[in-house]
């Protein structure tokens, strides 16, 4: 990998066969040299299947995976039938103030953890070049989801152009040569998983299977952590053909090769069993041997240019609703990571702005549509048997995270995944509710989740320290979701018959979760704020107490939502007046001595207190109850907090907090977080290292580290909050824009009513606005104190000067 000295070399020396030293395109990450590690690698995607492409000369290698795969089977959910029991206990202690019996009692309500993300395996493509190796470029253009890798060997040009369709569910690779006869290659598989090949004259295929269990990465002591049994477990194929022009296709061994071809095309089929969360993938799967070989056939039938033309038709409709402009910009055009370095130590760049933007955007798109199967903790990318964190849904922030800018950046139907995901949660978090919490209304989630839709509280039984394993607000955060996606497109058939239903079932379980405080407050008990802990005033550190702060936050808000919602819908009066009455009862929010938001029941410091969850904010961000202008001195305290707190954090939390100085209508230190979430990180494989902070590594992805998605997209919604809100019942237009964004302009931005915004700024004034309504409805424009109602109809678009 590249290591520079000097960051501030002489940029205008660098030229490149067929670049130039012009400003960089907003669209398009490129490289002079191959990915030696997949931080470094491009990534495609068509929301099921993902590729990580290295693009090496002598050998490239791209890492496959399928959003559907991962080890184990269907949750019992009924894992700790007996675990209720202890809550009488645990609230006694805490009403004791014995914090530390408290805490140990916890454990006591854990379950399993969550299954993993798996790899599927890795495509090699092998090449037979003698000579020198000249004039290398690769790239991934966002605009049109499409990879290249392009060098010399010897004074003839070889290319690769790589896309992963979603029309076709295949991937392509189209490789040439300038010279004829001259493309000699063979191509293999190899995976970590159980795998068979089997070559015939003109097919590679790989039939495998995940394991059954693979053990949480932090369990250090579990006897086999990764179990593999041929009779259980997701079944996968990786099916491959090769068309070629010119010269000869043969199979030599467990390997296809091609000799003396002027070009040829790579197609790759995947499939898995998965059949959903409730199906035995072994006994009650899919068929992946017929998708795949199917998939296969029909891909066959086109030529490359073909499938190309459909890839481009179904992606670019999407990634083009949204235009960002940031007005010139003077910076050279560099390999991303030189790029991403110099942009850190203070550099001009604000073509790399958008591309973070828009690589969000494309994120997005790529890893998440499939129905019910979220984007995980790395969207669809993993390479790690056990990976981080499993690669999971973790609940308590992250798998939220990935969705905040669905909506606002214009691709609704990409949330869609997440949101059908929630009412799987709900079946297996009825029986959470009861067996682990003692309520037989509603349901419960907790700190982490996988494909098949796990709900109990994590932590081995008891082994887990309460710190991250017993926090059980994740559902109520999920609900918000569902109102979210009915509030920006108005669509009042989904709140009705799929919405309404899961935000209800979340209510029920809050009301009887909730009990009342020595003052007669409703509070939550136990409580625990997401992964952090507090210091009493006689020093104990712990992390089990009653009423925290962020959970009942993230109740007022599911309340506040679900009272709206029974309104559009005209129904359950009474239930309203409950949460009504609930709301007035609950335990309010407390400004602490240092002039904080209170993270805890007592006014006592963090034990951390620089720590990278902010979870008490939430009324602020994501939650919409806490603004500048409706509670002022909330605000204030939020804003304390965030000062306390520092900017110096890991890959998502400073996505996070992008967004929270936004809505704190704070645009300088908003742009500032945003500027340190692209500091270049070198790639760190599995490494964790909370120490050295966050940031993005060369190919773009957010360093936790290790690699995150999460932060790639928090960091884009920052950037719409930064440019429009409409969370205040208005669409507030450049609400915390930066002083370094002086000239701009946006389309395709989407405000809650169902309206889509498109403006140009100047001097940083606004000078024109554009508004669709997409259903019809009347709004309110506000700017610098001027306001302006519009009322459309649905499909109709007014343009104005400001």
């Amino acid at each position: 990998m590249r290591k520079l000295d000097n960051v501030f070399l002489c940029f205008s020396l660098i030229i490149l066969v067929g670049q130039t030293t012009t400003a960089q395109s907003p669209t398009k990450l490129w490289f002079d040299e191959p990915a030696t590690y997949f931080e470094e690698s491009l990534v495609l995607g068509n929301g099921k299947m993902g590729a990580s492409v290295f693009g090496g000369v002598e050998s490239d290698q791209i890492y496959l995976n399928d959003a559907t795969l991962w080890s184990g089977e269907p949750v019992d959910p009924n894992m700790n039938p007996d675990a209720y029991k202890s809550l009488p206990k645990i609230r006694e202690a805490l009403a004791n103030e014995d914090y530390k019996l408290g805490d140990q009692l916890n454990r006591e309500l854990q379950g399993k953890f969550t299954e993993s993300f798996a790899p599927l395996g890795t495509l090699f493509l092998k090449f037979e070049h003698d000579g020198e190796v000249g004039d290398y470029y690769r790239e991934l253009d966002i605009s049109n989801a499409t990879a290249k890798t392009t060098y010399q060997v010897d004074g003839v040009k070889f290319s690769r152009e790589y896309i992963v369709s979603h029309p076709d569910q295949i991937m392509a690779v189209k490789l040439t040569a300038d010279k004829e006869a001259a493309l000699n290659f063979s191509v293999s598989f190899e995976s970590l998983l159980k795998f068979e090949t089997n070559v015939t004259s003109d097919a590679l295929k790989v039939d495998g299977y995940a394991p059954y269990y693979v053990a949480h990465n932090i369990q250090r002591n579990v006897k086999d952590p990764v179990r593999f049994d041929e009779n259980r477990g997701t079944r996968f194929s990786s099916y491959l053909g090769i068309e070629h022009e010119g010269g000869e296709l043969t199979a030599t061994g467990d390997s296809l090769a091609v000799h003396g071809a002027n070009e040829a095309t790579v197609y790759v089929s995947i499939a898995t069993s998965f059949n959903g969360f409730d199906k035995d993938p072994a006994k009650e799967g899919l068929d992946n041997k017929a998708i795949a070989a199917e998939q296969l056939s029909q891909a066959a039938k086109k030529d490359f240019e073909e499938i190309k033309a459909a890839h481009l038709a179904d992606y670019q409709p999407f990634f083009s609703r949204v235009a960002l402009s940031l007005g010139e910009t003077d910076a050279p055009n560099l390999p991303t990571d030189e790029r991403l370095k110099r942009y850190f130590h203070g550099a001009e760049d604000k073509n790399l702005e958008v591309l973070y933007f828009q690589f969000g955007r494309y994120l997005l798109i790529s890893s998440s549509r499939t129905k019910a199967v979220p984007a995980t903790l790395q969207g669809i990318w993993n390479p790690y048997v056990q990976p981080p964190w499993c690669s999971n849904y973790t609940m308590n922030i992250n798998v939220e995270e990935n969705y905040w800018m669905a909506e606002t950046a214009n691709l609704s139907e990409f949330h869609m995944p997440l949101l059908t995901y929630i009412d799987n949660l709900s079946k297996t978090g009825e029986v959470t509710a009861k067996t682990f919490y003692g309520v037989d209304q509603g349901w419960a989630a907790c700190h982490t989740s996988d494909i098949w839709a796990m709900s109990n509280p994590v932590g081995d039984f008891g082994n887990g320290s309460p710190q991250w394993a017993n926090w059980n607000m994740s559902g109520t955060w999920l609900v918000t979701h569902l109102w979210e996606h009915y509030q920006f497109t108005q669509d009042k058939e989904f709140l009705k018959n799929d919405a309404y239903p899961l935000m209800k079932g979340s209510a029920e379980f809050c009301l009887n979760w909730m009990i009342e405080d020595s003052k007669g407050k409703l509070i939550t008990s136990p409580s625990t704020s997401p992964e952090n802990s507090y210091r009493t005033n006689d020093g104990y550190r712990g992390s089990t107490l009653y009423g925290g702060t962020a959970d009942l936050a993230m109740i007022r808000e599911s309340f506040l939502q679900m009272i709206e919602a029974s309104k559009v819908l005209d129904v359950d009066a009474e239930f309203r007046a409950e949460l009504e009455q609930a709301l007035a009862q609950m335990h309010p929010y407390q400004i602490g001595k240092k002039g904080n938001l209170q993270e805890w029941y007592h006014d006592w410091d963090d034990s951390d207190p620089q720590h990278r969850h902010q979870s008490h904010l939430f009324g602020l961000h994501p939650g919409n109850h806490i603004t500048p202008a409706s509670t002022p001195e909330l605000a204030a305290a939020c804003r304390k907090t965030l000062e306390i707190k520092g900017d110096e954090s890991t890959g998502w939390s400073k996505g996070w907090r992008i967004n929270l100085w936004a809505r704190l209508r704070d645009g300088n230190h908003a742009y500032k977080m945003y500027r340190e979430l692209l500091q270049f990180v070198e790639p760190s494989g599995l490494r964790t290292d909370y120490s050295k902070g966050g940031g993005t590594y060369p190919n773009l992805l957010d360093a936790h580290p290790p690699f995150q998605i999460d932060g790639n997209f928090g960091g884009a919604a920052g950037v719409v909050e930064m440019l429009m809100q409409s969370h205040e019942g208005v669409i507030d237009l450049l609400p915390a824009l930066p002083d370094a964004w002086e000239e701009g302009s946006v389309e395709g931005l989407c405000a809650r009513g169902g309206f889509e915004v498109s403006m140009d700024w100047s001097n940083g004034q606004l000078q024109k606005v554009t508004v669709l309504a997409k259903s019809g409805g009347k709004t309110t424009l506000v700017c610098n104190g001027k306001e302006k109602v519009v009322e459309l109809a649905a499909g109709e678009r007014v343009a104005f000067d400001w």
